[in-house]
């Protein structure tokens, strides 16, 4: 009998062992559409899977491809970072975010990616692609290449950004995969993932990763945004030598996403103690692929519920729009964390309020169009950056003209002033003597003021009048350009 007793102790454990594993796997999650995924980033084991095989669109992921695949080539020896790049019509012409720098406007391999994986400007991805590869097709055929070398089997690119197009495919699982080839293949390169913010003339963007500066040890990688696919994360942090990738796909918001990723991460630096409770999930590069298509979360994400039009720099953190926005979802991880470090460690800030807080100080890095430049030289190109940001102001004046979207990108030739010449005449009784016909009373400054030009030339109202004078009432302020559409990535 007091042989048995070993053995009972040891059923007694595994069978309460067991049970604890079922009640995690039990754990109530808000139900939605979306996929998580948390590898090892060294070994590529599965901490945690859900949904991961499905086919979903990247959005500004794509973006990690494009770098990996221009990064390449840099070590390869194809190119350098000092390699000047030209924007082409084509890479102007991108949906935001995006630059805006006009065709014929050079800059590095360096400054395109800093630009591209910071701000994710979609202009910047194409002014790599055609750099590296010639044309988009050309460089989509180069990263649909590299994508079935590295094992991603659900993968295909038709554009270098993201932005909406049907044949633009991944899953939580070859996002995955790509990540754990950046970090082996491109070390020297891995700055690039988690640069907190960039300086471009006397404009800061900060990361839109919000884990950047805020979850201790996050180290990369890219956010993404369209409607159809959601608010996308693949995230990493390196914590006592281990590092962990995290991938939220389908996220209602920009916080819930980090949120998420956040509670992801946690869960996986938590559980050293306790892997051996759960049952092995293999390596990232073993998950079963699922044959369906992706799904379109473009109703839930674009929908006319929204109060604003969703993007991908989502700025609406938890903590200022009342718990909405992710913060029921974030309930359910965070009560998954507490489960599984109860009783290990001191519990951390929530996700949530982490994700709320304001991001570490980190000195912006500065970008710049040219040539790699140092010193005085380098001084001079932000200034002059600067100095060409202050030019707007001018063409917003004149693009009154149209209600063209390109009307800003063509200046006109003379400002828009007749049609309120009667608030000008009545302003200033005395300003147009000869104009004012013979009758010198206040009536007749307004009779003329908008009908005698128009009847006399009637170009009048298609092309802005000639005079000079009429610069002075606030025209910009009356012809604001119209809000760009939220077509981001």
């Amino acid at each position: 009998m007091h042989a048995l007793r070993p053995l009972l102790r040891q059923s007694l454990f595994n069978l309460l062992a067991a049970a604890l594993a079922c009640g995690a796997l039990l754990v109530p999650r808000a139900a939605s559409a979306e996929a998580l995924l948390l590898i090892e980033a060294d070994s590529g084991k599965v901490l945690q899977a859900e949904n991961a095989t499905i086919p979903w669109y990247p959005a500004s992921v794509t973006k990690i491809m494009t770098a990996y695949v221009t990064l390449k080539a840099v070590k390869d020896g194809k190119l350098t970072l000092d390699t000047l790049l030209t924007v082409s019509p084509t890479a102007a012409s991108q949906s935001p975010s995006k630059m805006g720098f006009r065709p014929g406007t050079q800059l590095t391999v360096d400054n395109a990616l800093k630009m591209m994986m910071v701000k994710s400007a979609n202009d910047m991805a194409v002014v790599l692609a055609e750099g590296v590869g010639g044309s988009i097709d050309g460089f989509s055929a180069l990263m649909n290449d590299t994508a079935q070398k590295l094992g991603m089997t659900q993968t295909s690119y038709v554009n270098p950004n993201g932005l909406p197009a049907d044949g633009q495919i991944t899953s939580a699982r070859d996002l995955g995969i790509l990540a754990r080839s950046f970090l082996r293949d491109l070390p020297e390169y891995e700055y690039f993932v988690h640069i907190p913010a960039i300086r471009f003339g006397k404009r800061v963007t900060g990361n839109f990763n919000k884990l950047i500066g805020r979850y201790p040890g996050a180290d990369g990688f890219k956010t993404g945004f369209i409607c159809a696919s959601g608010y996308n994360l693949v995230a990493s942090a390196t914590r006592n030598g281990r590092r962990l990738i995290a991938v939220v796909l389908g996220a209602n918001s920009g916080t819930a996403r980090a949120v998420k990723a956040a509670q992801l991460l946690e869960r996986g630096f938590s559980q050293d103690n306790l892997t051996w409770l759960r049952p092995s999930l293999g390596t990232v590069d073993k998950l079963v692929p699922v044959d369906a298509s992706p799904p379109n979360l473009r109703d839930d994400m674009c929908g006319g519920h929204r109060k604003r039009p969703a993007s991908d720099d989502d700025d609406a953190l938890i903590a200022t729009n009342g718990g909405t926005s992710g913060s029921a979802s974030a309930t359910g991880g965070e009560a998954q964390v507490t489960f599984f470090t109860a009783g290990l460690q001191p519990p951390l800030m929530k996700a949530s309020e982490l994700m709320a807080s304001a991001p570490a100080a980190a000195e912006p890095v500065l970008v710049y169009t040219g040539p790699t430049r140092t010193g005085t030289a380098l001084i001079a190109a932000v200034a002059a950056d600067a100095d060409q940001q202050a030019t707007p102001k001018p063409r917003g004046k004149k693009s009154r003209v149209a209600k063209k979207p390109d009307a800003a990108d063509k200046p006109a030739d003379k400002p828009a002033d007749k049609p309120k010449d009667a608030k000008t005449a009545a302003a200033k009784p005395d300003a147009k003597p000869v104009a004012a016909a013979k009758p010198a009373d206040g009536k007749s400054a307004v009779k003329p003021a908008g009908t005698k030009h128009a009847a006399a030339k009637p170009d009048a109202v298609a092309k802005p009048a000639v005079s000079g004078e009429a610069t002075k009432p606030a025209k910009p302020k009356a012809a604001t350009k119209p809000a760009k559409p939220a077509n981001n990535s």
